[in-house]
């Protein structure tokens, strides 16, 4: 295997994914950037073969989908490996950033790479809208562009821009469809940044939150035989999905031809964009909301400046680890909410859930470092063993005068 060595990309890849030195305690938690990367991959491959055969068209669309749903040779695996598999993309993402933050994967020499995370989280959105509009069903076809129009001035013309006129025609699903084929390979160039990004400043983190240069082992063969459990089971449960339940995670309306004239009693996205729309959703004003729902995703940029801790993650620190899993349940509440209908007691609730996710982010997070800092280090001087008096010791303080210094890594 000489060429591994030799070859110029596959000396990166070799390079990355078996000579690559790891930190020697990692955990599964470190296992879902692996499983992304095989969701990635099965997008595209299933992507690509559904556009051979999806015609973007108002007349056609929805039509194309049923043709490859009953007429294409397994056109029904293919089309619902795509939309499962983008759920499971999105589920892994939110768990990929949960980890993140819990051990402060943010924090230097990582900040870049957080960045570029959170530039594909948004790519990934875009992505998956564009997406959910294409069949051309009942719910998909309300498209949400329209928030576009709240800009002041320009609004109303950069919606009218998108739509290729002054409603949703065939130019708009041609841009639309046209911008979901494009994309994923924006996202590839992306997470290879995030890669490089990776391994070219710190390399990976670990549960510790120390360094872990003294105890390193390369990624093959042993993390790449830990990886494959991880996605065996996924694979299981994703067929689960797949086989038994394909159309769970999605809306019976979208099974109705999409009729202009007429507007579902709820208009919702797909499940992994609630959060976001339920935020949106709880401020009257139509700008202010906007503001809010991008506020909100781009909210995890500010984590590596308010969180000002010494130490790394919230794995030793009581009080931020409460704070985490408080904003875990705010986010559940916020993805729950934002199915449900804008009515009392919803609206309040709404409201004070999107109150508390800026919140957490703006007065918690400093918070909890400082507390979690303050903590930390009066354990640490009490664990400190005592120093032994001895008949020299006035005289080495003599010599050696100053104060001992305690640095926390």
């Amino acid at each position: 295997m000489r060429i591994l060595k030799s070859h110029p990309l596959l000396k990166l890849m070799n390079s990355y994914l078996i000579d690559g030195a790891q930190p020697s305690n990692l955990n599964f938690a470190w296992n879902f950037g692996s499983l992304l990367a095989v969701c990635l991959i099965i997008q595209i491959v299933t992507g690509v073969t559904l556009a051979m055969h999806y015609n973007a068209s108002v007349a056609e669309a929805f039509d194309s989908i049923e043709h490859i749903m009953r007429d294409v040779n397994n056109g029904w695996l293919i089309r619902y490996l795509h939309s499962n598999t983008a759920s499971a993309f999105f589920f892994l993402v939110y768990l990929h950033i949960g980890r993140g933050i819990y051990y402060g994967s943010y924090q230097k020499p990582r900040t870049i790479t957080w960045v570029i995370g959170t530039i594909i989280l948004v790519a990934m959105m875009a992505t998956g809208f564009l997406g959910y509009v294409l069949p051309y069903g009942q719910m998909s076809a309300t498209v949400i562009t329209n928030l576009l129009s709240a800009i002041p001035w320009v609004g109303q013309d950069i919606v009218e821009f998108i739509w290729g006129g002054f409603s949703v025609n065939n130019a708009t699903l041609n841009r639309f469809f046209a911008l979901h084929f494009v994309l994923p390979f924006v996202i590839i160039t992306l997470v290879l940044m995030h890669l490089i990004g990776l391994h070219d400043t710190g390399g990976s983190s670990n549960p510790m939150g120390i360094s872990a240069n003294s105890a390193r082992l390369p990624m093959g063969p042993y993390y790449l035989f830990k990886d494959l459990i991880t996605f065996f089971l996924f694979i299981w449960v994703l067929s689960l999905f797949v086989y038994f339940m394909p159309n769970v995670l999605g809306d019976s309306e979208n099974y109705v031809m999409a009729n202009p004239m007429q507007t579902p009693a709820a208009i919702v996205p797909e499940w992994y964009l609630l959060p976001f729309y339920a935020i949106l959703r709880s401020i009257p004003n139509k700008l202010l909301g906007v503001v809010a729902m991008f506020g909100a995703i781009f909210a995890i940029l500010t984590l590596p400046y308010f969180d000002v801790s010494k130490t790394r993650g919230f794995q030793f620190k009581p009080i931020s680890k409460v704070l985490f899993w408080i904003f875990v349940a705010n986010f559940i509440i916020l993805l729950v909410l934002g199915a449900k209908h804008v009515e009392a007691p919803f609206i309040v609730v709404g409201q004070c859930m999107t109150f508390l996710y800026f919140f957490w982010f703006i007065c918690l997070i400093p918070f909890g470092s400082l507390v979690g800092d303050t903590l930390f280090s009066i354990l640490l001087i009490e664990k400190m063993p005592k120093p032994v008096s001895s008949p020299l010791s006035p005289m080495l303080s003599s010599i050696i005068p100053g104060k001992t210094k305690i640095k926390i890594i």
